[in-house]
């Protein structure tokens, strides 16, 4: 079991900037790139419940002390929901130096080196979530931050405006709900762990189960039971069902629950039932119950710690001997030096399950009122459930008052129950499904699956609608299972935008696998990736639907990356003719997405711009349909006459081509006169800008020559240049020459007024 907990340390993939997924070494977490040397780092790193941020800072200061991270000659770690609870004043020297540790001697001279080198401090605040209030954070207000009192809040407030111990490290943990970075001025680095790869379960299920006798069988049972193993990627879910795993087996039986609210049911079960007796029942029914209330009084207040003790020795002993709660000690203080204790739960699952008991068995809480604590409201509102997991938990227990289980739990009346499960009902047969945003629509699905009601369930498939969008939004394996169940029992066809969804590549599989996702856009790198491992495995058949069903357009290149994954496309097309030859005999084959591609813009921006752009035109020729080329970008690309001269070459090409976009891109003279020279082979174009560039006379003169050759084209936008009055009256000129022609936009700022004013006397065409 050991090696497990090596297993969840080890074990960390991270979430980069742009949300591609990479490994990250823990040796790598602090290095930054740029930034000012004598000015404090902050590092968020971002999590979901139970993917092991604490046990990542607490391997950071092992390695520390085994002297990796030399760069630091102090580093302190916090618990965030642990500080937060005793309500007193501190100053930064007793934060470090009383809280944390007391060194037996020199404090004041170990203060004043840390403010003297601050750039050798990494100070570890885990759990941002535990400031409970966190939504109302002070801003530190002191005239002597490092010496003068303040609160718990105020300190760190501090240290994230770079108001106290400006130069140090500072590494924060936090959930990706919470709002941390508006308390920051500059986050210097983000890294958000994503939980475990399906090999990564796999492995940690093994070394679980290493050594027993039902080795093989644990990690059969566990992946036949596809939702559970869905929850595996977050390592905490994956010890909870790795522990009931080892307790099924052990008792004989060849089942795992399917549902996350029977997997803790049982769990719960498990852990009272085997030691009770008749006289205990009751007793641990009533701890039980009033555990469950505490739960939800600190989840009301973002808490899952508390200062105080446990109501009666009876529910203290019961909570601690089922591992409930866990106790811990604050460190003595210069003021009492008495130590002080408190409790928390043992895990954040935990107290949501219990959560969710309490809003079932209190009898306080009406079935009328019980729609509240759901987490699918009217657009009008926002949920705020702190404890996010309840609603999911009470739907499914809404639907399990008859089982045995939850009646030995429990001594609660099943008419009471009822009475609520009929509320929940009526509640979803009222909502409408179809304006749910794409968050509350999968909150609702995995209340519904949690309820096992094939009712619920079809009358939800029956009302998506065809179209659903979860651009933006992380979908989790559990996520991606849940819709996954719903769309086969659906008789509509879907479409589906996961781009920027973080989807795994199995989850990607699988839904595109099924036959009524009829089309699919999903980030470009995921698509290829899919393609690649299905060409590898010989799967040849969903190779071939999948790529018919991807959506491409529009594409937005915006990173160096995009368009390599737009060269990989490309490069997959020449592939797929193969492999298509091989699964048909077929001996041409066009992936449609670059077949049916119309529209492409490109904004890498200045840096990237060019690289990026002649890149990019070694690959246009791909794209058949192309009708809308867009480089006008509000960062400017500046692909300047070299990528023009580039662009022009490939001009024969595009014979679809309807709408070019050249604006503000440092295109002079001489960019000017290549494109010219190419421009009547584009015998589409319609529209042609080149707004805002550094074009002059000789430019206007190369373009006012071509201009009646250019028989389709229709509106030509040439403002914001350099030209004069000679380049606009060679233009004015050339366009008498071409009546096909509707307008001619010209204003340039040097151009006399009086000059563009007649010029459009002469032709109502020209714009100024």
């Amino acid at each position: 079991k050991n090696s497990v907990k090596a297993m969840e340390k080890e074990l960390v993939t991270c979430s980069l900037q742009g949300k591609e997924k990479a490994a990250l070494k823990r040796s790598q977490i602090f290095q930054i790139l740029g930034g000012k040397d004598l000015e404090t780092k902050m590092i968020v790193v971002l999590g979901k419940a139970g993917m092991g941020k604490s046990i990542l800072v607490q391997k950071i200061c092992q390695d520390w002390s085994n002297g990796e991270f030399s760069q630091f000659e102090f580093v302190f770690w916090f618990d965030c929901k642990q500080i937060s609870l005793p309500e007193k004043r501190y100053s930064l020297k007793d934060l470090l130096l009383e809280f944390f540790i007391k060194p037996q001697e020199g404090s004041k001279e170990i203060f004043e080196y840390i403010l003297q080198n601050p750039a050798k401090v990494l100070l570890v605040f885990d759990g941002f979530e535990g400031f409970h209030d966190h939504e109302n954070f002070p801003r530190c207000s002191a005239s002597q931050p490092e010496k003068d009192l303040c609160s718990i809040k105020e300190l760190l407030s501090g240290l994230m405006q770079k108001k106290i111990l400006n130069g140090c490290t500072l590494l924060l943990t936090a959930r990706p709900k919470d709002k941390v970075y508006q308390y920051m001025s500059k986050v210097d680095k983000t890294i958000e762990m994503v939980g475990f790869s399906p090999q990564q379960r796999e492995l940690y299920i093994t070394k679980y189960f290493e050594g027993l006798p039902y080795c093989k069988n644990a990690l059969k049972l566990i992946k036949e039971c596809e939702y559970l193993f869905s929850h595996c990627y977050n390592p905490l879910m994956c010890r909870f069902v790795c522990f009931l795993c080892e307790t099924v087996l052990e008792m004989g039986d060849k089942s795992l629950p399917s549902t996350l609210t029977t997997v803790f049911l049982k769990f719960v079960q498990q852990k009272i039932i085997p030691v009770q007796t008749d006289v205990t029942a009751m007793q641990n029914q009533e701890s039980l119950a009033t555990l469950a209330r505490i739960a939800w009084c600190l989840g009301e207040k973002h808490q899952s710690a508390m200062k105080s003790d446990l109501p009666s020795k009876e529910v203290k002993e019961f909570a601690l001997k089922y591992g409930f709660f866990l106790p811990f000690a604050f460190p003595g203080h210069s003021d009492s030096g008495e130590e002080e204790f408190g409790s928390t739960f043992s895990d954040f699952v935990i107290q949501n399950f219990l959560g969710a008991l309490h809003l079932m068995l209190a009898e306080e809480i009406k079935d009328k009122s019980l729609t509240k604590y759901l987490s699918f409201p009217s657009k009008k509102k926002k949920p705020c459930n702190w404890l996010d997991l309840v609603p999911r938990f009470l739907a499914g227990l809404l639907f399990l008052q008859d089982d045995p289980y939850f009646c030995s739990l429990s001594n609660k009346d099943v008419k009471q129950s009822t009475k609520k499960q009929k509320t929940l009902l009526k509640y979803i047969r009222r909502l409408q499904i179809n304006e749910l945003c794409p968050e509350r629509l999968l909150d609702l699905l995995h209340c519904i699956y949690e309820t096992q009601s094939n009712y619920l369930l079809q009358h939800v498939a029956l009302r998506l609608k065809p179209d659903l969008s979860f651009l933006g939004v992380v979908l989790t394996p559990p996520d991606v299972h849940v819709l996954y169940c719903i769309f086969k029992r659906s008789r509509k066809e879907f479409s589906l935008d996961l781009r920027n969804s973080s989807i795994d590549m199995q989850g990607l599989k699988d839904l595109v696998g099924l036959k009524n996702v009829a089309s699919f856009r999903a980030s470009l790198s995921d698509a290829v990736r899919l393609w690649k491992s299905l060409e590898q495995t010989k799967d040849y058949e969903l190779l071939k639907a999948s790529t018919e069903k991807f959506v491409l357009d529009p594409f937005k290149a915006k990173t160096m990356k995009d368009v390599s994954d737009l060269s990989d496309l490309v490069e997959m097309q020449e592939k797929m003719v193969h492999c298509v030859q091989d699964a048909s005999g077929c001996s041409s084959y066009e992936i449609p997405a670059i077949k049916n591609l119309r529209k492409l813009e490109f904004a890498l921006g200045p840096v990237c711009g060019l690289q990026g752009f002649l890149k990019l035109v070694e690959i246009l020729a791909a794209f058949p349909s192309l009708q809308h080329l867009d480089l006008d970008a509000l960062s400017e690309n500046g692909i300047g006459d070299e990528g023009a001269k580039s662009l022009s070459e490939v001009f024969p090409t595009l014979t679809s081509l309807e709408i070019l976009n050249l604006s503000q891109n440092k295109i002079t003279d001489v960019g000017a006169e290549k494109l010219a020279t190419a421009l009547p082979s584009l015998s589409s174009l319609k529209t042609l800008s080149l707004y805002n560039n550094s074009i002059c006379d000789f430019g206007a003169e190369n373009l006012a020559k071509v201009l009646p050759a250019m028989a389709s084209l229709r509106v030509l936008d040439i403002q914001y240049n350099k030209i004069t009055g000679v380049g606009a009256q060679q233009l004015t000129d050339s366009l008498r020459k071409c009546p096909h022609i509707k307008n001619l936009v010209m204003w340039n700022p040097t151009i006399p007024y009086g000059v563009l004013e007649h010029l459009q006397q002469l032709d109502s065409r020209i714009s100024v």
